[in-house]
């Protein structure tokens, strides 16, 4: 099985980038994946340990379109065309989006807790009273839960 590429939305990136945290995406996963589309959006000069690759069919960001930014789009596309993949992606449509074409997904949020898990972060809810500061929706409830899974609440 060819090793797992992880794929970022800008979303993530940017918020993790506003916060001062974005070495925390390779510090878990080594190396980012995402399209020019997303490199656009993100708009900062991107470190090294992130690749940007095109989407061969791009029809699929067309059709992705229909319900999805361009940014979304070309992940969600970029990650079904790659075997093994997952999808850093926070926003509720792009999820469902995903899910529903069986991509795998992870959030910024779940990213925090993989940091914890491995022993990268001591505490999640510093990285979440962050995110809250510089405007990144949470809800309480994925906010809550989260906090509980790593036995923070």
């Amino acid at each position: 099985m060819p090793d797992r590429v992880i794929i970022a939305d800008s979303s993530g990136l940017i918020a993790l980038s506003n916060i001062g945290e974005l070495q925390l995406l390779h510090q878990v996963y080594e190396q980012i994946t995402i399209t020019p589309e997303i490199e656009s959006e993100f708009g900062e000069s991107l470190p090294n340990w992130i690749m940007v690759e095109e989407v061969i069919d791009k029809k699929k960001i067309s059709i992705l379109e229909l319900e999805l930014d361009k940014g979304e789009s070309s992940a969600v596309a970029l990650a079904i065309e790659k075997e093994n993949s997952l999808l850093i992606i926070d926003e509720k449509k792009g999820r469902s989006v995903a899910k529903k074409m069986g991509i795998k997904i992870i959030g910024i949020l779940g990213v925090a807790v993989k940091a914890k898990e491995i022993g990268l972060i001591e505490k999640v809810s510093p990285i979440i009273e962050k995110l809250e500061k510089v405007d990144f929706r949470i809800s309480a409830t994925l906010k809550e839960k989260t906090l509980e899974r790593v036995g923070e609440s």
